[in-house]
């Protein structure tokens, strides 16, 4: 990240449009390390005003729905954009933000993380030519609101990662899914708190269980890029579903069916979506017909990987008009 230039403030008027993907975090045993970006997204239409913060939302989290979401510097889009300016020095100019949401709130779909690098982009792009906004800037900025990198590195850079943190700050490694993986997404009209999820793990695992997952993350990632026919044992976990399963029994009772039909099925995230990790397609839509037969309320998605990761593009002026 380079110093402000002597350009000094963003003009009033300039646009950037955004556009991000849905995460799953975990897939199983990679506990806050392991995600996968997902063929939904949210999009974002940001301009630099005199003063003043405006967000419209249409889509989810718009006004009026159960979970609608702050139109004022509150935003969770619009805090990240504050923050970036904060973190490079530079005054933040007004903002006005157009938000058409379709990923899921509340369901471990990643709908935080994406609102954050939402936020992180545009302030990147608001940037141009004033601070060179990096790739890692990106990822670090977004890390210090989200408090982990597990969602917000697949959001950013796309297709499968392996995140974490040393003493530079949070790192990633991006891999490529191997074509022969069909994603399912089974979503609740439940939502689920990642607070509370949280919450709920202990604070010390046994050492067999710690092991355990060690060897089921290493072959996970060799599952997801190399043998799909390897991912219905990769995705067995002891470290967080068992301890969270009390507070989403339904959510536990699909995993555990669907696990028992044979299907690479996890907990999407802190839940209450479940993800299905399947072989080919055929197997996918058998994963759906369970899904599908729940007495509660799910909707039986089928996914594809997002290899793209998030964008963001100047709007041209002659575009305003």
């Amino acid at each position: 990240m380079s110093a402000a230039s002597a350009a000094g403030a963003v003009p009033d008027g300039r646009r950037v449009a955004v556009r991000v993907p849905a995460t799953s975090a975990n897939l199983g045993p990679g506990f806050d390390t392991l995600g996968l970006a997902l063929n939904v997204h949210d999009e974002l239409e940001v301009e630099a005003t005199a003063s003043g913060v405006h967000v419209e939302v249409s889509g989810v989290g718009e006004a009026g729905s159960e979970l609608s979401v702050p139109t004022d510097e509150t935003n969770l889009v619009a805090r990240a954009i504050l923050h970036v300016f904060d973190r490079v020095g530079v005054e933040a100019p007004g903002l006005r933000l157009q938000a058409t949401n379709s990923i899921p709130h509340g369901r471990g779909m990643g709908s935080s993380g994406a609102a954050i690098v939402s936020g992180v982009l545009a302030a990147k792009g608001l940037l141009d030519g004033i601070v060179d906004v990096t790739s890692d800037d990106v990822l670090r900025f977004a890390t210090e609101l989200e408090g982990h990198p597990d969602n917000v590195a697949p959001a950013i850079f796309g297709g499968l990662t392996i995140a974490w943190v040393d003493d530079t700050g949070p790192r990633h490694k991006q891999l490529a899914v191997h074509r022969g993986v069909s994603l399912l997404m089974a979503v609740p009209e439940a939502t689920m708190s990642t607070k509370l999820a949280r919450s709920l793990q202990p604070d010390a695992v046994p050492h067999a269980d710690a092991v355990f997952n060690v060897s089921r993350s290493a072959l996970l990632v060799a599952a997801l890029t190399q043998s799909p026919e390897l991912l219905f044992d990769a995705t067995e976990d002891r470290l967080h579903q068992s301890y969270r399963a009390s507070a989403m029994p339904e959510t536990s009772a699909l995993v555990g069916d669907l696990r028992a039909a044979g299907h690479a099925a996890v907990v999407s995230g802190a839940g209450p979506s479940v993800l299905v990790l399947a072989t080919d397609p055929a197997a996918r839509l058998e994963a759906a017909a369970i899904v599908e037969d729940r007495a509660q309320a799910w909707t039986a998605r089928l996914l594809a990987v997002d290899i793209r990761g998030g964008t963001v593009e100047p709007i041209p002026t002659s575009a305003a008009a």
